[in-house]
């Protein structure tokens, strides 16, 4: 009986393991340098790395892990449950060890948990997305238009919901056997040398200097980041091609056999969730992270930031998780979910409907003034 258990469980894949684990330490540097990155060029230079394939990268594994199709229950017990503990958390924590005025609003995620949201609506509407044709075409498109919203960018998280969303499609439909099939030497060097020169550019070239990182968060609109509608969405068009062309090139570099790390892949919402608590006291409680300067110094916190990565990685805080993620939800309260879900859905569809409208009259030249969208917004 018990040999039968062993031989049916499904071998882990350590390459999603290894790769998962030096994204999530990618994930806690890129914070943690986000007050200081400009204080020299080696911290500059690895901020515009990090951001410009860290979370499409762990999206699109994410994707490639929920290419199971989950009862609507499970979802919101796995995602939309924890989602909402977690707010709770950073909202007593913001109030009583930060004193930081905020306010528990469940519509404007707090932090890096916008990712936890953002899970919950990849995984719920793409079993009703990929029955379209062109799904991954009308996923860029939206990606790109949605910089045009003037909607409020943090709003249920939906202009990064939009923009991330074509890299967790993608790893839905991704064939693991391709790495395989393309893992040989001469790729993986390629491989390499694409990201040192890729690097490089980043540290040499002038465009850089001019532009803001923020084109690669997804949460920010052309206006914002003062592009104008033709200068923003081939900005970001770039962005899609930079973001899938590094999450595979690393993807090739990363060994695929069990390595001492490999366990952190497994318990990356921990490091997640407690993570962004330590980045936020250092943040508002100190000045440490805006001091530092000097190359040894920025070093010192690479190395800081890697131990916090195996801290948080402590079986006691994965437990922790891993109870949340277990919390049952009353049926009545799935069936709340449900309604509220259909309802958002409604509402997206008539919104798409409007902005196809916006883009006819926009292409005949005829007057908009009176044309609004998101009940008030503007594009």
């Amino acid at each position: 009986m018990n040999d039968t258990k062993t031989l049916s469980v499904k071998p882990r894949d350590y390459l999603f393991d290894n790769y998962k684990a030096l994204l999530i330490t990618l994930v806690i540097i890129g914070h943690f340098i986000e007050p200081c990155y400009q204080n020299n060029d080696f911290l500059y230079t690895l901020k515009w790395l990090i951001v410009s394939f860290h979370m499409p990268a762990f999206i699109f594994i994410s994707g490639y892990f929920s290419k199971r199709e989950l009862p609507l229950s499970i979802i919101i017990r796995k995602l939309l449950i924890p989602y909402i503990v977690y707010e709770f958390v950073y909202y007593f924590f913001y109030i009583f060890v930060l004193h930081k005025e905020t306010g528990l609003h469940l519509l404007y995620p707090k932090f890096s948990l916008w990712y936890l949201l953002a899970l919950f609506v990849w995984r719920t509407v793409t079993p009703y997305v990929k029955k379209y044709p062109y799904y991954m075409p009308a996923a860029i498109t939206a990606g790109l238009l949605i910089g045009l919203s003037g909607m409020q960018d943090n709003y249920l998280s939906l202009p990064r919901i939009l923009y991330f969303y074509p890299f967790f499609l993608a790893g839905t439909s991704f064939n693991r056997d391709s790495i395989t099939k393309f893992g040989q030497k001469y790729i993986r060097v390629l491989s390499a040398a694409g990201i040192v020169v890729f690097t490089a550019f980043f540290a040499f070239a002038p465009v850089c200097r001019s532009l803001s990182v923020k084109i690669f968060y997804g949460r920010y609109n052309y206006d914002f980041l003062e592009q104008d509608m033709t200068e923003g969405i081939l900005c970001r068009a770039i962005c899609y091609t930079i973001g899938f062309a590094m999450t595979f090139a690393v993807m090739m570099l990363i060994p695929e056999r069990r390595t001492f790390y490999s366990y952190i892949g497994t318990r990356t919402m921990a490091i997640y969730l407690f993570h962004g608590l330590t980045y936020s006291y250092l943040k508002e409680c100190t000045t440490i992270l805006k001091n530092i300067n000097t190359i040894p110094a920025s070093i010192l916190l690479l190395g800081g930031c890697t131990l916090l990565t195996v801290i948080f990685s402590l079986s006691k805080l994965t437990a922790f998780t891993n109870k949340v993620s277990d919390l049952k939800l009353p049926a009545a309260a799935a069936q709340t979910a449900s309604l509220f879900f259909s309802f958002i859905w409604h509402w997206l569809r008539q919104k798409y409907t409007a902005f196809r409208w916006f883009l006819y009259k926009r292409k005949t030249n005829t007057n908009l003034t009176h044309i609004m969208f998101f009940y008030g917004g503007r594009f």
